[in-house]
């Protein structure tokens, strides 16, 4: 079979090539592999389908399709991320930004909300690539807000998704809330921490054998960091102030019970758009 001789010939290869690797979308992935390897949007791809792509833009295209043939994450090869409202650049030192936790974002809106004050402090534990932090600082600029991370890869990402929109945001190298002094305290806690468990074969399948792993695994089934964040944000909560934790689809109920052990109040889980209990909140009494 020759070279396609026209864009839409060579959508319709690589379209054709993703789908037979598996891809749950080949179509949408088709498409932003070959705006990359031309530098087209998807409207001009379109109304400019008969054009004879060259043979550098063939041999781009060909490169990035390999790359997703054997499995790397779409969101690696552009090096981009769409999440909430922002465009995020994406690497391997971090957590590519799931739509499920936009359900977080909701509710820390909701809790900045009720906090009653001029400028509410927020905290981001385990930012990676400061997706939700950068989220609420879009949505609420009064905020101040404040992120940690253990890995200083994951911070240089978070700080140039901060860069570009010119938000301001405190970034902290340190594991969970091992940077701060007894007595700083914020209005509200966030974070999607670490949840899989060690041993889970999905580490080895997917998109999540290009992740960070340190990202991905904690200890004891996966609940060692969430445990780990609800023993220890009551000392740096301020009284009624929420805890808001993202967690894996079957741990609610060790969550729930871990938070009512340490003393919280009005503990809830709360169902994501799958129906699944995702996010679990609670506040210091």
């Amino acid at each position: 079979m020759g070279a396609p001789t026209t864009l839409d010939a060579l959508l319709r290869e690589l379209r054709g090539r993703l789908q037979a690797a598996g891809s749950e979308e080949p179509g949408l992935e088709a498409r932003l592999l070959l705006g990359a390897a031309t530098g087209l949007d998807t409207s001009a791809l379109i109304a400019r389908g008969l054009d004879a792509p060259t043979t550098l833009q063939r041999k781009r295209a060909d490169t990035l399709c390999r790359r997703r043939e054997a499995g790397e994450p779409i969101a690696h090869i552009l090096g981009r991320r769409a999440f909430w409202s922002l465009d995020l650049e994406v690497s391997r030192a971090c957590l590519i930004p799931r739509p499920e936790t936009e359900l977080l974002v909701e509710q820390a809106l909701a809790a900045i909300d009720a906090c009653g004050r001029a400028h509410p402090r927020v905290l981001d534990l385990g930012t990676g690539s400061g997706a939700i932090i950068l989220a609420l600082k879009t949505e609420r600029p009064s905020i101040v807000a404040v992120a940690t991370d253990r890995s200083p890869d994951a911070l240089r990402q978070a700080r140039a998704n901060a860069d570009t929109p010119g938000l301001t945001v405190t970034f902290l190298q340190g594991a969970w809330l091992a940077p701060f002094k007894p007595g700083d305290a914020f209005d509200v806690i966030v974070s999607n921490p670490p949840y899989i468990a060690p041993d889970d074969p999905h580490l080895t399948r997917g998109d999540l054998r290009f992740e960070p792993r340190e990202a991905l695994a904690a200890p004891q089934a996966g609940l060692g960091d969430l445990y780990t964040i609800i023993d220890t944000a009551p000392a740096h909560l301020t009284p009624g102030a929420p805890l808001l934790l993202e967690h894996g689809f079957n741990q609610a109920r060790a969550v729930r019970a871990r938070m009512e052990q340490a003393g919280y109040r009005k503990v809830q889980s709360l169902r994501d758009p799958a129906g699944h209990e995702r996010i679990t909140l609670g506040t210091r009494a």
